[in-house]
């Protein structure tokens, strides 16, 4: 698609870096259980399976004996206390939104981060918390994979699905936007684990860098 009137974005993975404060948060809840860290080779492209996936990783076989609901808090918890601690922007992305702005093609976060957390992150990166429309895991029922999320969003940007981007950097992403049957982008540079087979995704189309979502505008 070129030329496209409207653009959604996931967040983790795509827009930012959040791996290291969140495996941060992980190790954290591992100290506090008396168990062994996760390094970041192992943790860093989990990263895109949220908090839950996360847990599951470092708690592995152990974690039946513990109570999830309390590790999730501990988890959240710190987290959202240190929530932008080596968090940065992909390189290019200030860039290119700056530039969606002066062309007036709107765009909005779609993540499955809960919603308070995603905007507490906003925060810290003015630009982002600009955009008209932030959609998170909790704001409705349905989350990705499923496409309300991402279509709610495009209706708020006044978009015609099939005329939406979607760039993500997880499977549900593209599932969901294939679903909202808007152009499906895999965010390649995202956290992408060895066994995820990306060309079974069914995208539209797959970026190795944030920057080369120029080319759709070109």
């Amino acid at each position: 698609m070129k030329n496209p009137k409207g653009v959604l974005f996931d967040l983790d993975g795509t827009l930012l870096d959040t791996a290291d404060d969140l495996g941060a948060a992980l190790n954290y809840v591992l100290e506090k259980n008396g168990l062994p860290i996760v390094g970041r080779d192992k943790y860093y492209n989990r990263t895109s399976h949220g908090s839950k996936g996360l847990i599951e990783l470092g708690f592995a076989e152990q974690l039946p004996c513990y109570n999830f609901d309390e590790l999730r808090t501990d988890f959240l918890n710190f987290y959202s206390e240190n929530i932008c601690e080596h968090t940065k922007m992909y390189p290019g992305v200030e860039m290119l939104l700056e530039q969606l702005n002066s062309w007036s093609i709107p765009w909005g976060i779609v993540t499955n981060k809960p919603e308070a957390l995603a905007i507490q992150l906003l925060e810290y990166f003015p630009i982002l918390m600009a955009c008209p429309i932030v959609v998170g895991g909790d704001t409705f029922k349905q989350r990705k994979p499923h496409p309300f999320p991402l279509l709610h969003a495009a209706k708020v940007l006044n978009v015609e699905p099939n005329q939406c981007l979607y760039i993500g950097d997880a499977e549900r992403d593209i599932e969901a936007a294939n679903s909202a049957e808007m152009y499906s982008i895999i965010a390649n540079y995202g956290y992408i684990e060895e066994e995820d087979d990306v060309s079974n995704w069914c995208g539209d189309a797959m970026i190795e860098t944030f920057s080369d979502l120029r080319s759709f505008f070109e």
